[in-house]
């Protein structure tokens, strides 16, 4: 089995552009043969690094907090459209997709994968235990979602 590995960036605070991303790489290892592409963690949402969202231990300053709606609207559901939509990219391509997402589920946000196949979504896991300042962000998993 050929397999891609992508090494890029989302698009941070753009889902819609982060997703055509998807599209266009998925399309371009497809076409070389590809069977299976393995995206980056939170490459749909964005990993965080270098954000703080104005946190201070107590507090959390209005510009973070804008910030970090922003970022919490750039996060997907398992079964919203974003998530539909990437299933239907892994359905026309024949392929396998694993990518790393921002996933909103209520309020928390969790970093998660989604795995899709061209019959469309396979599964899920989330991260046990976000490390350092992402415990800011992100909740932890709970080992349900273990493969």
């Amino acid at each position: 089995m050929s397999v891609a590995i992508v090494q890029a960036g989302s698009v941070i605070y753009d889902t819609p552009a982060t997703l055509d991303k998807l599209e266009k790489l998925t399309a371009e290892a497809a076409a070389s043969g590809a069977k299976l592409i393995v995206f980056p963690e939170a490459f749909i949402g964005g990993y965080p690094k270098w954000m703080d969202f104005g946190i201070v231990l107590g507090t959390r300053s209005p510009e973070g907090r804008e910030e970090f709606r922003k970022y919490y609207n750039s996060a997907i559901e398992e079964h919203g459209p974003e998530s539909q939509r990437i299933a239907e990219i892994a359905a026309s391509n024949d392929i396998i997709i694993v990518t790393g997402v921002v996933e909103r589920q209520g309020g928390t946000l969790y970093c998660s994968v989604f795995f899709y196949g061209p019959r469309g979504f396979l599964g899920k896991h989330r991260k046990l235990m976000p490390t350092a300042l992402e415990r800011c962000i992100w909740g932890n998993g709970d080992g349900s979602t273990m493969p």
